[in-house]
């Protein structure tokens, strides 16, 4: 009977420790998990969330780059309407984009509203 209490009092103390263990363990968890336990490296930026990826040709390039890589893809010259599908650009932006091209010469107007590269 006394060894058996024995066995009692030393199971209930493993049990204690091992409890204590998984305490910490999961207050470990908790901090490298949460965004308030992250320190950001020194000398760097937090990052940002992922681009937004939309049909047509990716943005990962300046808009001058993207209309410049569709209007070198199609030998024919591209309308304004086709290029506003493939860069998915503004009305407003593609008409900036296309005048910076044609005034660095890269892009020039095939007939009114086809543009071909130069």
């Amino acid at each position: 009977m006394k060894n058996f209490q024995e066995q009692l009092a030393w199971i209930s103390k493993t049990l204690s420790g091992l409890s204590k263990q998984v305490d910490k363990i999961s207050q470990q968890i908790v901090k490298t998990t949460s965004p308030a336990g992250r320190k950001a490296k020194p000398g760097r930026k937090p990052s940002k969330k992922a681009p937004v990826q939309r049909a047509g040709l990716k943005r990962t390039d300046t808009v001058l780059e993207s209309v410049f890589t569709a209007i070198t893809r199609n030998r024919s010259g591209l309308s304004i309407a086709q290029l506003q599908r493939k860069t998915d650009l503004g009305p407003r932006q593609l008409s900036n984009a296309l005048y910076k091209l044609t005034k660095k010469g890269l892009v020039h107007t095939q007939s009114r509203g086809i543009y071909v590269k130069s």
